[in-house]
């Protein structure tokens, strides 16, 4: 038995093991399992990387509903949940956010800032349906004339191609642009 003193290997194994593994999202996952399974953990440590992801993991994961004060500059700017230092603390020290120690940090701060621009891209591409939407309000306001014209056409010949823009045609590329503070 495992209570007996000096004992320390089992004859057999585990009595009960799950057949699937724990799903936090199994049944619909909301919004909160949602942001939680999106996020990045950047400027912690190994061992708080894995920690934050095992409470991700297994439905553990609370996030903040206001932001907290860093325990080095006294500010209410720690935004994340579980940390106690902010993050332009934490890159001036070289510290990690969560315990404060100065480990090595697995994932930097600054590769966080690719994110905002495909934000930014998305919120870009509904702006761009809007003004498909009213170039298309705009159309019907044509001249009767115009109907003369339409007419000497057959109907399967298109009076003008239609062309497409590339995406690239359109937006610039700002993958390579640095943001500076």
């Amino acid at each position: 038995m495992s209570s007996q003193k000096g004992n320390v290997s089992r004859s057999r194994g585990q009595k009960h093991q799950n057949a699937a593994a724990y799903r936090n999202d199994k049944y619909g996952a909301t919004t909160q399992v949602k942001k939680a399974n999106s996020k990045i953990h950047d400027g912690l440590c190994q061992h708080c990387k894995g920690v934050l992801e095992w409470k991700v993991k297994y439905n553990k994961y609370k996030s903040l509903t206001q932001p907290r004060k860093c325990v080095k500059c006294s500010q209410k700017t720690v935004k994340d949940a579980y940390h106690i230092i902010c993050k332009p603390c934490s890159l001036q020290l070289e510290i990690c956010c969560k315990c404060g120690k100065k480990e090595d940090i697995v994932i930097p701060i600054n590769s966080q800032e690719d994110k905002p621009e495909k934000e930014e891209d998305g919120e870009q591409k509904k702006k761009k349906r809007g003004e498909r939407k009213k170039d298309l309000d705009s159309d019907d306001d044509f001249d009767d004339d115009d109907d003369d014209d339409l007419s000497d056409f057959r109907d399967d010949e298109d009076p003008e191609p239609k062309t497409t823009q590339k995406k690239s045609d359109v937006l610039p590329d700002v993958s390579r642009v640095k943001v500076s503070d």
